[in-house]
């Protein structure tokens, strides 16, 4: 069986190193010499994969050396593939992972991309920094493939081998080859992409979906706000039909629908096509942040709580529930918002790393909301332990005049102040 090495051991790259080394000789290459100390002393930070899952992959080996895996016959690259501060595509970790990949080619060796990109960049961006690095000729002395990434973080019942994968190869052998090397891992089975840029299409358009129908239903929320009725109401009773899309408001970040769709427009403006939709979409999502805190603000004022010099509790700072992730979080608008204001913000969220929120944001999450200290707190992220807190546990962290704001619609409309 050929060695393979997964080369990036984040969410992405360590469940499918770890499904792989069940089977077969892997190893997990990773730039991050702490990640990959932290994952041979049988923990993984990300919480995605179980201390007992790395027990079994006892065919994985982790190592931050390329003179470790210049052995290895196929590497898969997992690397992320962010935005810059401008919205687009930051290519930086593919182009290096494709630099030290092409480093160590071989003759007949195969490189799969899982990383998230638009349409064509395997092709034009990381096969010419492959050849350049090698020497080798590409579909003739080494083969490029690319299976789209469906990680969902934080998902316990959706896992790598329980989604299906869309795979692809650069010659219709290698294509094959690609397919049956992901089959001994992915029991739901996998869909065989007619090429490489059919895959990366197929990905990319996942995610923008998505974006696009959360954006619908965020604008209807701020019609039904300014209509004053309640938006989870509404779609309550519109989702007694059955084709009805069960998608609700809220702040839109994270590694992938927050991201992704400006890959695809990227792509789009770059061959004369403007994609109003999805940039409206983007645009509006982007927004929901700011007017959350608007409607806070507004509401203190109501309530003749002075906004400058207030304190506000913000409850969650991952991009997501029941995950430490805080890439690309969104909640960060609301913290910036309220700043903005001259508000004092606590943030509370017990999945995220300290020194991670402290690096990436220079925020520090406090241990726990002191009782009766905040003038305005605001649900942002629905952790179970958030659920699991009553009404009145929660609104034990304001003062006797506060306003309490649900994004995540935790509680009902009547027991909160206002809710996207």
């Amino acid at each position: 069986m050929k060695e393979i090495a997964l080369v990036g051991l984040g969410y992405v790259g360590l469940p499918l190193a770890v499904e792989f080394g069940k089977q077969r000789p892997v190893f997990g290459f990773d730039i991050n010499n702490d990640r990959v100390q932290e994952l041979k002393d049988g923990l993984d930070s990300t919480l995605e994969v179980s201390n007992q899952e790395l027990q079994d992959a006892i065919h994985l080996t982790y190592t931050d050396s390329l003179e470790d895996i210049k052995d290895c016959e196929i590497f898969i690259i997992t690397v992320p593939t962010p935005i810059d501060k401008h919205r687009m595509p930051d290519l930086t970790p593919l182009k290096k992972a494709s630099k030290a990949v092409g480093s160590i080619l071989k003759k007949g060796d195969i490189v799969i991309y899982e990383s998230t990109v638009y349409p064509g960049a395997t092709e034009e961006i990381c096969v010419p920094i492959l050849e350049k690095q090698s020497n080798l000729i590409f579909n003739k002395d080494f083969y490029c493939g690319y299976s789209p990434e469906r990680i969902n973080p934080g998902d316990k019942e959706h896992r790598v081998s329980t989604i299906k994968k869309v795979t692809s190869g650069s010659t219709s052998e290698v294509a094959i080859e690609v397919d049956n090397l992901y089959q001994e891992i992915i029991v739901a089975g996998t869909y065989q992409a007619s090429s490489i840029k059919v895959a990366e299409a197929a990905k990319v358009i996942e995610n923008t979906q998505r974006d696009v129908n959360i954006a619908l239903i965020n604008e209807l929320a701020l019609i039904f706000n300014k209509l004053d009725i309640d938006t989870e109401s509404v779609l309550q009773a519109a989702g007694t039909k059955w084709n009805f899309l069960p998608f609700r408001p809220g702040l839109v970040g994270g590694h992938c629908i927050g991201v992704d769709p400006y890959y695809l427009t990227y792509k789009a403006l770059e061959v004369g096509y403007n994609p109003e939709i999805i940039l409206a979409g983007r645009r509006l999502n982007d927004n929901i942040g700011l007017y959350v805190v608007d409607q806070v603000l507004k509401i203190m004022t109501k309530k003749r709580i002075h906004s400058v010099g207030s304190n506000v509790l913000v409850m969650g700072l991952a991009f997501k529930e029941n995950c430490p992730g805080l890439r690309n979080t969104r909640v960060i608008d609301l913290i910036e918002g309220f700043k903005e204001f001259n508000c004092n913000v606590d943030v509370y969220d017990p999945w995220v790393d300290k020194d991670e929120a402290i690096f990436e944001y220079k925020i520090k999450p406090i241990d726990k909301p002191e009782s009766g200290k905040y003038d305005a707190i605001v649900l942002a992220v629905a952790h179970d332990e958030f659920k699991a807190l009553s009404l009145e546990q929660i609104k034990s962290f304001g003062k006797r005049n506060h306003v309490l704001y649900d994004i995540k619609y935790l509680l009902s409309a009547n027991e909160v102040d206002g809710r996207l």
